[in-house]
């Protein structure tokens, strides 16, 4: 069986806060094969975006602190490599889209030389050719009269097109693996479908793997091949997405599934709520995080932490109860 193109092991992040410390990535793990979307969802807060950042060495310093753990990038631990090596691998080995592309884009530079300083940087490009690449890459990405469209300035851009762009920046250097945190924030439905259909599409052309951060699973249905469910900086469930939507084991992805409304459901039935609230991450409970809020919850649960056992090939979950 081929080498996973990215290998998390045990990653562990913690932020120095006033009321103490907070772990909102504890003890993660999770591979990525080529070619292959992983979807990455919960609620807010339950770490996602923190383990996206990590992988990438992107965590301020202070006050967060990546304690421990192997982050393998085509047999390379990521944590162990210089500052210089690090940017050699962001945004070429792999790249990034953020979730606000109005926030994450310069807007006194052009569109146009935002996407061509990565090929000028990382592959030795002449500008000139730069310059040719990113006018093919906004084609690419089906933005018209991208020849003009180069001379744009972010503002004048769409939010869709806007979004476009960053997906064009991400391909600029054929990346091995994409990290795309919530990259339809704030798009209306028509667009989002739009820019998430090229994104899978563009990925599986260049047999690109994917990381998808998001908290819709109607999204994670239609666009992941596997999903990781986090819940309190740890993963709760993992697997197949086709098991997960068909056999869902943890309390916490059933939760996420019965909320999804259905086309075919009860138009006077209401939506079942997870009741509570997210957990603290800086006073987590010593045993199951989504024990005060789960209706199997046991003194077992409790006391002690539930591991990740398999229920299936391929498929873990973290319960006791099911």
């Amino acid at each position: 069986m081929a080498t996973p193109v990215l290998q998390v092991r045990n990653l562990t992040t913690r932020f120095r806060t006033e009321r103490g410390m907070v772990t909102a990535v504890d003890g993660v793990s999770f591979d990525v094969n080529a070619g292959e979307t992983l979807a990455i969802v919960g609620e807010s807060g339950s770490g996602k975006s923190v383990t996206a950042m990590s992988i990438l060495r992107l965590i301020a310093s202070p006050p967060g602190r990546i304690e421990r753990g192997e982050i393998l990038f085509d047999g390379r631990d990521l944590l162990k490599l210089s500052d210089e090596e690090m940017r050699a691998v962001r945004g070429n080995r792999i790249a990034m889209i953020f979730q606000d592309s109005m926030s994450s884009l310069n807007p006194s530079i052009t569109i146009g030389k935002q996407i061509a300083e990565p090929i000028n940087l990382h592959r030795n490009a002449s500008w000139a050719e730069a310059y040719r690449n990113a006018r093919d890459l906004l084609s690419m990405v089906q933005i018209p009269d991208a020849q003009n469209r180069l001379s744009a300035y972010p503002h004048q851009f769409s939010g869709g097109m806007r979004q476009r762009a960053m997906i064009a920046m991400a391909l600029a250097c054929d990346p091995r693996l994409i990290i795309a945190d919530e990259p339809t924030t704030a798009l209306d439905v028509t667009v989002q479908a739009q820019i998430l259909d090229l994104l899978k599409q563009l990925t599986r052309k260049a047999q690109t793997s994917m990381i998808l951060i998001t908290h819709d699973m109607g999204v994670v249905a239609r666009y992941a091949d596997r999903v990781a469910v986090m819940y309190g900086g740890r993963i709760v469930e993992q697997g197949p997405a086709r098991e997960i939507f068909n056999r869902p084991t943890h309390p916490y992805t059933r939760g996420l599934l019965a909320s999804i409304p259905r086309i075919d459901s009860d138009t006077d039935q209401p939506l079942q709520a997870i009741e509570g609230m997210p957990p603290d991450l800086s006073a987590l409970p010593a045993g199951c995080a989504f024990g005060p809020r789960c209706r199997q919850a046991t003194a077992e649960c409790a006391a002690a932490r539930p591991p990740l056992t398999p229920v299936g090939e391929s498929h873990v979950k973290a319960c006791f109860n099911t």
